[in-house]
Formats: structure tokens, sequence, C-alpha cells
């Protein structure tokens, strides 16, 4: 492993044991953390299909959504929020989505369409995340991109420090206003990620991933 995922991720492990440990019962804040390192090295997957159930429960979401919440915020505005896919809910989503492309695409064949319709079906719990980014007197835009992007990740690290496997998905649907307005989302509002929770028999392969000397300079 990099030298520094070696040293980043025990530190961000950290955290988040030491602020469950303040808030949760032992059994979620006591992991040994060479497993809870594995599960977060190995535990993100760059497609959804691969999550089956049984997703997390509803103490384990709410564990999840307040270790997720535990961001950098400058200025304490919360610009972000979360919508919660599960049960029906993922197919009433789908039946939103799959209409839109339909319009689109009317020769579309029913293969693709049944695609469409399962885009947040396919792992048994999905989380959106929304930016709410907006101009500030005195906090810049940017930063507040940033702490929505940071939701995502610590959800991403909660989850599979939790033993779930993890894919950020963004997909074309989230840059659709059509969609988004179905889905209660702002016209002020972006979406940062919808981040897909299950479980997988098999551990994912990595992508390719860069060398520090090539991302690194020292000043």
């Amino acid at each position: 492993l990099p030298t520094l995922a070696k040293t980043l991720l025990p530190l961000w492990l950290m955290t988040c044991i030491l602020y469950a440990s303040l808030h949760f019962p032992p059994v979620l804040v006591q992991p040994k953390i060479g497993v809870a390192m594995t599960a977060v090295l190995t535990g993100v997957v760059r497609a959804a299909p691969a999550l089956a159930g049984p997703g997390p429960t509803a103490e384990e979401l709410g564990t999840l959504l307040t270790l997720a919440a535990r961001v950098p915020d400058h200025g304490k505005l919360v610009p972000w929020r979360f919508i919660v896919f599960e049960g029906e809910g993922r197919d009433r989503a789908g039946e939103v989505i799959a209409r839109v492309y339909e319009a689109d695409n009317p020769q579309a064949e029913t293969k693709r369409l049944d695609l469409e319709r399962r885009r947040l079906a396919q792992a048994p719990l999905v989380i959106g995340v929304v930016s709410r980014a907006a101009p500030h007197a005195k906090i810049p835009e940017w930063e507040q991109v940033l702490s929505a992007g940071a939701v995502c990740m610590n959800l991403v690290v909660a989850a599979n420090a939790m033993g779930f496997r993890t894919a950020w998905l963004t997909e074309w649907y989230a840059y659709d206003r059509r969609v988004l307005d179905a889905l209660g989302i702002a016209p002020d509002e972006k979406v940062a990620g919808f981040v897909h929770i299950g479980r997988a028999n098999a551990v994912p392969s990595d992508r390719p991933r860069p060398a520090l000397s090539d991302i690194v300079t020292r000043f």
C-alpha cells in the first residue's frame, strides 16, 4: 500500500472510532483496526450490481448518517443534506429515471429500460448526498462544495469499516433536471453522489492508482 494511504487511513478510522465510542454501543466502536483498514481499502466497488443484502439496520443507518455528517463545515452552514432510498422508495425513483430515459430514447429496448428502472435498486440502500452550496458573504462556495464531497467520503469510509461494501456513483440522472425535480431536489441544489451500500462476497479488484512521485511536490 502507498505510504500516504497507510498514514491517513488509520487517522481517519481512529477519528470515526473515537466519535462512535462517545455516542454508540461498544459493539460498534471497538473493531480490530487491521480488519477495519482492510474493509476500507477493499470495500469500494465501481458497480452497484455487485452489492446485495442485507443492508444496514435502522440503527446502523443512523450511525452512518451521524458519522457522515461529521465533516469540516466552515461557518456551520450545513451545505448538504441526505435522501435515503430503500425498500419501495428505490423502485419509485427508478420509475422516474426510466420514464425520463424513455422520453429521450423512444426506441429504447425493454432490457435497457429495465436497467434504468433498477438504477437505485441494485443495492439494499442508496443514500443521496445533495449539495446546497450557495453564494455567501464570508464562506467561499467552493469550500461548501468540498464539504459535501467530504460527507460522501465519510459515508463510504464509515460503511466500509462497518463491514459493508460501497459504490459512490452519479450517472446521467444526477444531472437531469427532470429527474432531480421528481426526487425533490431544488433548482439551486446538486447531487454530490448516490452512495450505494450493501454486501459483496468477492473482494473487488482495484483500479490503477497514481504513483506518489507523480502527484506529490515539496515546497
